[in-house]
């Protein structure tokens, strides 16, 4: 018999290509036997075989239906000619101008919204920009502590002590505001093209 063994990371077992690779280990099993053995190891990593493993347990599985090469299922009824689509010969249904204009439309306007949205967001952006290079906060502007001192004779002095804040944290705060407004433009000016272009296709 031949032995078939694939391992699948339980964190990653939603992945299409390791879902693939597991059905194809269970149709070549399964032409040849109908059970398989899985096992899982104490890191939560599962291993499934079509030969007997230590700690593994049985998985019990129907036969696959098999055919030769040249035969046909009974169930199958005999093919009928199919007409080619308007996909597959390269053309498309056409629709009237009505239609058309109607579909337009829509997308326009639905560009329109999310342009609109856009061009919010990076107002909100600008004006956070702004307030954020103007003034510095917590760590980042320091601190200046005034301590007071009574004399021998009776009098006081006054001395400040002032802490330098931490400078590139305001620029790191400040570039990241930056990439958001950034961001926004450039999703602006794409609705904007897309809307150019759709005018430019539009009939007249």
């Amino acid at each position: 018999m031949m032995k078939s063994l694939i391992r699948i990371d339980h964190a990653g077992s939603h992945s299409p290509m390791k879902k693939t690779l597991f059905c194809l280990l269970l149709a070549c099993s399964l032409t040849q036997a109908q059970t398989i053995y899985k096992y899982v190891d104490p890191s939560g990593h599962v291993t499934f075989s079509n030969t007997p493993m230590k700690g593994g347990e049985p998985v019990k599985l129907a036969p696959l239906s098999t055919y030769s090469i040249g035969d046909t299922p009974r169930s199958a009824a005999p093919a009928s000619p199919t007409p080619a689509t308007p996909a597959a010969s390269g053309r498309y249904p056409s629709v009237d101008n009505a239609t058309q204009q109607q579909r337009d439309n829509g997308r326009r306007k639905i560009l329109e919204q999310e342009l609109a949205n856009e061009q919010k967001a990076l107002g909100d952006a600008q004006k956070a920009l702004a307030e954020g290079k103007a003034q510095r906060i917590g760590s980042e502007a320091g601190t200046v502590t005034t301590i007071t001192k009574k004399n021998a004779d009776g009098t006081t002095s006054t001395s400040t002590v002032r802490k330098p804040g931490n400078y590139q944290k305001y620029l790191d705060r400040v570039q990241q505001l930056q990439d958001q407004v950034t961001e926004h433009q450039k999703n602006v000016e794409a609705l904007q093209r897309e809307l150019g272009r759709a005018a430019s296709i539009a009939p007249k």
